[in-house]
């Protein structure tokens, strides 16, 4: 039997401010929130998937599950329907958000690129962008 990976369930990200981080992807981008406990996590639900953003200092002192930890800024990207990409665009731009490029991919799938309060690079893609 082949074993396979269906999807990415849940990405990861390490913040120093968790309030900002809410703020930012639940107030401004709409994101449902699933859980924030101050100085501990926030968690949110991004379609079938979970955003989960740790207070690293927190996340590496971990003892009933693995302890884990990451700096730097990171990359993720949201996939939405090519229908309302236009409509996704449009709104990073009126938060006063900038974008920072925005890509043409194969067969004009399109994604674009802006970043959080954090610093992490997110990306915006139209279904397709892996084939």
């Amino acid at each position: 039997m082949d074993l396979t990976i269906s999807n990415i369930k849940e990405t990861c990200l390490y913040v120093a401010d968790l309030e900002r981080t809410k703020a930012f992807y639940h107030e401004k981008l709409g994101l449902p929130l699933i859980s924030f406990v101050p100085n501990k996590h926030v968690f949110f639900r991004a379609g079938t998937s979970v955003l989960l953003c740790f207070n690293p200092d927190d996340a590496r002192k971990k003892t009933h599950l693995p302890p884990h930890y990451g700096s730097g800024h990171l990359h993720f990207a949201f996939e939405v329907e090519k229908e309302q990409y236009v409509a996704w665009k449009r709104k990073i731009e009126e938060l006063g958000i900038e974008i920072e490029q925005e890509v043409v991919w194969r067969e004009g799938v399109k994604s674009f690129y802006f970043r959080d309060p954090e610093h992490h690079a997110v990306e915006i893609a139209m279904p397709g962008i892996w084939g």
